[in-house]
């Protein structure tokens, strides 16, 4: 990879693969990033529901917790932190389901989330490590949550983001989307237009 080129990773926790309302946002994103590009990039894609991740249990957790007593942090098993880690910028693409996002999703943050790589502690407290100056995440909700208190997806990464020492984050919704079959696309295409200007506007933030 060309240290000189933006590093962007896009995270893909769309289950439902292309028929995700979800990832038509990302995709739609992408496409307009993509064509608006005002410098060189490259764009590493992980597609979480094809990856063998696995949960912190058992033998797997307390090799983990051995590695990191041990201060040795160049194991395999710690390269998707490192590589989460020194990204320029950070796509995340996940539906809203039970009030959060999908578990395999929340697997792949336990497994990044790690004291030395992508935070680190002192005398002060938690600090973050990461390169990255924004995350921008794309989600599609069945109803209508907002800002409010059930919404627990974008309100998870927005403070991983703090832990992280990521700066910016925002998230492109399209809500609404099991209410009224009829307005489905017409609140889809809303959001997919909203995606798509912040894909032209990518390279000005």
């Amino acid at each position: 990879m060309n240290e000189n080129k933006t590093k962007i990773l896009l995270i893909n926790g769309c289950i439902r693969g292309r028929e995700s309302r979800t990832w038509r946002l990302a995709e739609a994103f992408l496409k307009a990033m993509q064509a608006s590009a005002q410098e060189p990039f490259d764009l590493a894609r992980l597609d979480l529901a094809q990856m063998a991740l696995k949960p912190l249990t058992g033998a797997f957790f307390e090799e983990r917790q051995r590695l990191l007593e041990e201060n040795d942090r160049s194991h395999p098993r710690f390269d998707l932190a490192w590589q989460f880690s020194r990204a320029d910028r950070i796509l995340v693409a996940a539906p809203f389901w039970d009030l959060s996002i999908p578990a395999v999703l929340k697997l792949y943050i336990e497994n990044i989330s790690l004291d030395g790589i992508t935070f680190g502690c002192n005398e002060k407290g938690m600090y973050g490590m990461c390169r990255a100056k924004d995350m921008l995440f794309f989600t599609a909700r069945g109803g209508f949550y907002g800002d409010g208190p059930m919404e627990q997806g974008a309100r998870y990464l927005r403070a991983l983001c703090e832990m992280f020492g990521i700066p910016k984050f925002r998230c492109i919704c399209a809500e609404g989307m099991d209410f009224e079959p009829e307005r489905e696309e017409e609140r889809m295409a809303c959001a997919v237009k909203e995606a798509e200007e912040a894909g032209r506007q990518y390279w000005k933030s």
